[in-house]
C-alpha cells in the first residue's frame, strides 16, 4: 500500500527544455486508464495506478493514487522513506499494521483514515496481519505538501469516525458520502490539511442519481471503487466509469450527476491547483533534482534523517538508481 517502484520518473538530458504546460483552464471530461504496476520480488503484489498520468500530474494536490486490491495476499512492506507528502490510506478489506520512525504502531482497518504527514522526512513499513495470504483492497493516495509545510517536522493521525452526509437524489433514494479528507457539501474532515482539498467516498444506492456539488475553483476527478456507474455532464453528455479508470472534470463545474443501475462506490478528489510543479521520484516529492538526489543519499547513508521505525531490525527497502538524466518537473499537459 506504498510505491515500491520509481517508474516513469520526467527526465531530460541536461540543456533540454521541457514541454511547456497547455490548457487545465475550464471543464473537462478525460477518462484516463489505470495502469498495472506489479510489485513483484517476494511480495508478489500488483496495483491499479490511477495518478499520476503522463499528462496529468495532479488533481489539485493530489499526485498519486494506487488502487491495491482486491487481492488475496501477504504483505510485508519494509521500512522505506518519504519526503514532501502526506500519505493517505483508506482501507476496503483487510488489515494491515502501520509502523514508523516517530513512534507510530497501529491496525489499518476498514473505516478508518490513516494519515501521515513526511515533511522533510519519515520512514514507514507495513505488514499485513498474520503470516499467511488474507484479501486485501485499500486505496493508497499521496498529497504533496506545499511549501509552508514541507520542510517540517513529520507526523501521523488516524481517524476512526469520520463525518457523513447524505446527498439528496435527483431520483431514486438519497446518497451518502464520507468525508476522508478536507470538505465536502459543507462538511469537514477533523484529518490536517495543508491546501484546499477534499477527499470523499460517495455511495450511490441502486436506481438512484444524485448530483454532487462541486467548487468552481477547484479541479475535481472520480474513481469507481465498485459496481456500475454514469457520470452525466452538461457538455460532454454521459460517460460509464468502472474500477480501472478516473475521470478527470477539470475547473469550473459547481456540480455533477452520477448514477447507478445496481449500486455503486466512488471516490471524489480534488482541490484549488496545486501551487507549483513537482519532481516526484521513487518515495520522494520535491522541487528539484538535487533535493531528490540528497533525500537517496540520506536514506542510504541510514543516518537520522529518516529515523528508525518502531521494532524493526535493520531490514530496509534501498533506493532504486537514479536515471542517468536530470529530473525535471512535472508539468500538466491537458
Amino acid at each position: 500500500m506504498t510505491r515500491l517502484d520509481a517508474d516513469e520518473a520526467v527526465t531530460t538530458a541536461v540543456g533540454q527544455a521541457q514541454e511547456p504546460a497547455s490548457g487545465g483552464d475550464g471543464p473537462r471530461a478525460l477518462l484516463l486508464e489505470a495502469r498495472e504496476v506489479p510489485l513483484g520480488g517476494v511480495r508478489a503484489m500488483s496495483v491499479r495506478r490511477a495518478l499520476p498520468q503522463r499528462d496529468l500530474p495532479l488533481v489539485g494536490a493530489w499526485c498519486f493514487l494506487d488502487r491495491f486490491g482486491p487481492q488475496v495476499t501477504r504483505m510485508r512492506v519494509e521500512p522505506h522513506p518519504h519526503i514532501g507528502l502526506q500519505t493517505v490510506t483508506w482501507p476496503f478489506q483487510g488489515d494491515v499494521r502501520h509502523r514508523d520512525s516517530i513512534g507510530s504502531d497501529v491496525m489499518v482497518r476498514r473505516g478508518a483514515l490513516n494519515l501521515m504527514t513526511s515533511g522533510a522526512g519519515i520512514a514507514h513499513s507495513e505488514y499485513s496481519r498474520g503470516e499467511d495470504a488474507a484479501p486485501l483492497d485499500a486505496l493508497q493516495l499521496w498529497v504533496a505538501l506545499p511549501e509552508s509545510r514541507r520542510h517540517g517536522v513529520p507526523a501521523f493521525e488516524q481517524h476512526s469516525v469520520l463525518p457523513e452526509v447524505v446527498i439528496a437524489a435527483e431520483s431514486g433514494t438519497d446518497g451518502a458520502a464520507a468525508v476522508v479528507l478536507g470538505e465536502f457539501a459543507g462538511t469537514a474532515s477533523p484529518a490536517t490539511t495543508y491546501t484546499p482539498i477534499v477527499g470523499a467516498e460517495v455511495r450511490v444506492p441502486a436506481g438512484s442519481r444524485l448530483r454532487l456539488p462541486l467548487r468552481g475553483q477547484w479541479e475535481h476527478a472520480l474513481v469507481g471503487i465498485d459496481g456500475d456507474l454514469a457520470v452525466h455532464t452538461e457538455t460532454e453528455g454521459d460517460i460509464g466509469l468502472d474500477d480501472a479508470h478516473l475521470l478527470y472534470l477539470g475547473l469550473g463545474r459547481d456540480h455533477v450527476d452520477v448514477s447507478s443501475v445496481g449500486g455503486a462506490t466512488m471516490f471524489l478528489l480534488g482541490g484549488e491547483p496545486f501551487e507549483d510543479d513537482i519532481v516526484m521520484w521513487w518515495n520522494f516529492v520535491g522541487r528539484t533534482h538535487e533535493e531528490i538526489v540528497e533525500a537517496r543519499e540520506a536514506w542510504e547513508a541510514g543516518g537520522e534523517r529518516f529515523g528508525h521505525v518502531v521494532d524493526h531490525g535493520d531490514e530496509r527497502i534501498p533506493a532504486p538508481p537514479l536515471p542517468a538524466v536530470r529530473l525535471t518537473r512535472r508539468r500538466r499537459r491537458v
